[in-house]
C-alpha cells in the first residue's frame, strides 16, 4: 500500500483520481517557520494631550500649595437637586455652594432653608426679573436656560450672559434690602426654579446666629476696598505733582491657602514565573504587560486630571469662568467668548464629537478655522489656539458636552500639572514599578504606582463652555 500523499480530483467522467502532492503545505511549513507578528495592541490608547501639554512641576514634599492675595470674594459653585420621577428637590449639602453658607455644617439648618424654596416652572420668553427691579428673592435654576438681558448705549437691547443647571441669582437678598437686579431674566429655554424669598431666610435666620453673624460679616467685606477679582486692594497714587502725600499700603495673603497632595493610581501586574522564564522569543512578556499597564495607568491619570471631584479641571473651574453656549451647539462665537476671558489662552480642550460638532458649525457659516503642528501632529486651531482631542471629558445626556480653554504654567499664573520625580523604582517621571514577591503558586508581582495631581493657580486660568450640544440641525 503506497504512503504517498494524493488528492482527489474529480475526472471527466466524474469518478475522483488521486494526485500526488508535488511540495510542501503550508500548513507543514508553519511548523517550522517563525510568524512575524506585531506587539500587543491596545484600544483604549489615546492622544493624552492633556498630559504631553500640562507643564509638570516638581512637588519634592507630595503637597502644593497655592498662595493667593487676599480675595473678599466668596467662593461659589453649582446646587444640585434630588429628581425621584418628576418630583425635584434642593439637595440640602449642597447649599453650601451659595457665597453666604460655605461652610456651613449644620444639617438641621441646610434642610430647613432647602424647604423653604418654592418651585416653579418657567417657559421659554417668559421674563422672571425686571431690570431695576428689587432683589427680594434667590432664585436656583434647576432645570433650563435663562439669560441675563440689559440696555446698550444706545437703547438697544443686549444679552449679557447666561445661566443653566445649578446656577444661583439674587442671593444679594440674603444680605439685606435695597438691592436692585443690574439686568433682565428671561427663560431661554422652558425649565423649572427654586425661590427663596428674604422674608422666609429671615424668619430661618432668625433662630441661627450663626447665619446672622456671617451676613454681616459677608456684608462688611463687600464694602471693603477691592479689586473687579475681589482681592484686597492695593493702595497707590498716580498723576500727582509736588509734594503729595502718598498712601501707604501692604499686600495681604489668604491665610489658609489651598493645597494639593498628590493623588494616586495604582495596580499589581501578575505575571507567572513559568511566563517570564520560557515565553519571552522574541518579545519580552514581562515587559509587554508592563507596557499596556502603563498605558491604561496613564490614560486613568487623565482621566482624573479631568474629573476628579478634588482636583479635576471641570469640577475646580470657577463659577465666574463657566459660560453658556448661544444656541446649542459650540459656533464660533461662543469660542471666542470662552478665548476673551483670559490673557494668553495655550489650548482648547474638547470631546472629538464637540471638535467635529464646531467644524459643522463653522461650515455652516462658511468660516474655515486654521490649523497647527503641535509635536509633529497636525491640530485644529481657532485665533491661532490649537484645539486638543480628549476622549475623557464626559458627554451628558448623550448628547452635551464641555469644552475647556486654559492657560498654563506656573509663571503665567495658570494649570500645572504636579508630580514627584526620583522616587524608588522608578520606571517614567512620576511612575514607579516595583517588585512585590513572589507567591506560593510562582506567580510575580509588580506594584504599579503613579503620582499626579494639578493645581489652578489663579480663577482665571481655566474656562469651560458648558451644555454644548453635538448634535444639530442638518442643512
Amino acid at each position: 500500500m503506497s504512503t504517498e500523499t494524493s488528492i482527489g480530483v474529480p475526472a471527466q467522467g466524474g469518478e475522483p483520481q488521486t494526485r500526488q502532492q508535488s511540495s510542501l503545505s503550508t500548513a507543514g511549513a508553519r511548523n517550522l517557520a517563525s510568524t512575524t507578528k506585531s506587539a500587543p495592541q491596545m484600544q483604549e490608547i489615546s492622544s493624552r494631550w492633556l498630559l504631553r501639554m500640562l507643564p509638570w512641576v516638581q512637588v519634592s514634599g507630595g503637597t502644593y500649595r497655592v498662595n493667593r492675595r487676599l480675595s473678599f470674594a466668596a467662593g461659589r459653585g453649582r446646587v444640585a437637586f434630588e429628581r425621584t420621577g418628576s418630583r425635584v428637590q434642593v439637595f440640602p449639602p449642597s447649599l453650601c455652594e451659595l457665597p453666604l453658607l460655605r461652610g456651613i455644617e449644620d444639617g438641621a439648618l441646610l434642610a430647613a432653608l432647602a424647604g423653604g424654596f418654592v418651585q416653579r416652572e418657567f417657559r421659554a420668553g417668559e421674563q422672571l426679573a425686571a431690570e431695576g427691579g428689587p432683589v427680594d428673592e434667590l432664585l436656583l435654576i434647576a432645570h433650563g436656560k435663562v439669560e441675563r438681558h440689559g440696555t446698550g448705549p444706545y437703547g438697544e437691547p443686549t444679552v449679557l450672559g447666561s445661566h443653566a443647571d445649578g446656577d444661583h441669582l439674587g442671593d444679594e437678598a440674603l444680605l439685606g434690602s435695597g438691592t436692585v437686579w443690574p439686568a433682565g431674566l428671561r427663560a431661554a429655554t422652558a425649565g423649572t426654579l427654586f425661590a427663596l424669598p428674604r422674608a422666609v431666610f429671615e424668619r430661618l435666620a432668625d433662630g441661627a446666629p450663626e447665619l446672622r453673624e456671617r451676613a454681616r460679616a459677608l456684608a462688611e467685606s463687600a464694602g471693603r476696598p477691592q479689586n473687579k477679582h475681589g482681592e484686597a486692594a492695593i493702595e497707590l497714587s498716580a498723576g500727582h505733582v509736588g509734594e503729595h502725600d502718598l498712601p501707604t499700603t501692604f499686600v495681604d495673603y489668604e491665610l489658609a491657602p489651598r493645597e494639593y497632595e498628590l493623588s494616586i493610581a495604582q495596580t499589581v501586574l501578575r505575571v507567572h514565573t513559568r511566563v517570564a522564564d520560557l515565553y519571552n522569543q522574541p518579545m519580552d512578556q514581562t515587559e509587554q504587560q508592563l507596557r499596556l499597564t502603563v498605558e491604561a495607568l496613564r490614560e486613568r491619570q487623565e482621566h482624573e486630571l479631568v474629573n476628579n471631584p478634588e482636583f479635576g479641571l471641570l469640577a475646580n473651574a470657577d463659577h465666574g469662568q463657566r459660560i453658556q453656549t448661544h444656541s446649542g451647539p459650540p459656533t464660533p462665537d461662543d469660542m471666542d467668548d470662552l478665548l476673551s476671558r483670559r490673557r494668553g489662552t495655550k489650548f482648547y480642550l474638547a470631546h472629538p464629537r464637540a471638535i467635529a460638532a464646531f467644524g459643522r458649525e463653522c461650515n455652516r457659516r462658511g468660516v474655515y478655522p486654521g490649523s497647527l503642528e503641535v509635536q509633529g501632529s497636525r491640530v485644529p486651531a481657532w485665533r491661532g489656539v490649537p484645539i486638543f482631542s480628549c476622549n475623557k471629558i464626559p458627554i451628558t445626556g448623550g448628547d452635551t458636552s464641555s469644552i475647556l480653554a486654559m492657560r498654563t504654567g506656573d509663571d503665567n499664573q495658570g494649570v500645572i500639572g504636579l508630580h514627584q520625580t526620583g522616587i524608588p523604582d522608578e520606571y517614567e517621571p512620576g511612575l514607579s514599578v516595583r517588585f512585590a514577591g513572589i507567591d506560593e503558586k510562582a506567580v510575580i508581582s509588580y506594584l504599579v504606582t503613579a503620582y499626579y495631581s494639578a493645581a489652578i493657580l489663579v480663577p482665571d486660568a481655566v474656562g469651560v463652555l458648558e451644555n454644548v450640544a453635538l448634535s444639530g440641525p442638518r442643512d
